[in-house]
């Protein structure tokens, strides 16, 4: 079982990947907002943060990068309709973190979790 932080902003889709991911044997903390996803972090340690690259107050990279800057061995995974975002070199996203665009299926989202976990 691993700790994961769920910052997305859309409510629906939050709780639908909380609930997948408890399923999937995984505690999660999640939270509509990057900046208090952030504050939560140094309460506790993640094993990955899953993120959203579209927030409002803080962005899922600038909170990615913050994250790292903190707990550099923590794995990064962006959710994202806008993957251009994510693959432009100048957002200074963490190298190692993985994309996955949306729409997406659970069991993907799941099985790619478990690689990076493994890795």
């Amino acid at each position: 079982m691993a700790t994961i932080l769920l910052a997305e902003d859309d409510e629906s889709m939050r709780n639908f990947l909380a609930k997948a991911l408890q399923k999937a044997g995984h505690e999660v903390s999640a939270f509509g907002q990057g900046d208090l996803a952030l504050k939560f972090l140094d309460e506790q340690g993640f094993d990955l943060l899953l993120t959203d690259i579209v927030m409002p107050v803080m962005d899922g990279i600038e909170l990615a990068r913050r994250a790292t800057a903190r707990f550099p061995d923590m794995k990064i995974m962006f959710i994202t309709g806008f993957a251009a975002v994510a693959l432009n070199p100048d957002n200074k996203a963490p190298k190692e973190a993985k994309i996955l665009s949306k729409p997406f299926h659970l069991r993907d989202l799941v099985s790619e979790i478990d690689r990076m976990l493994a890795a």
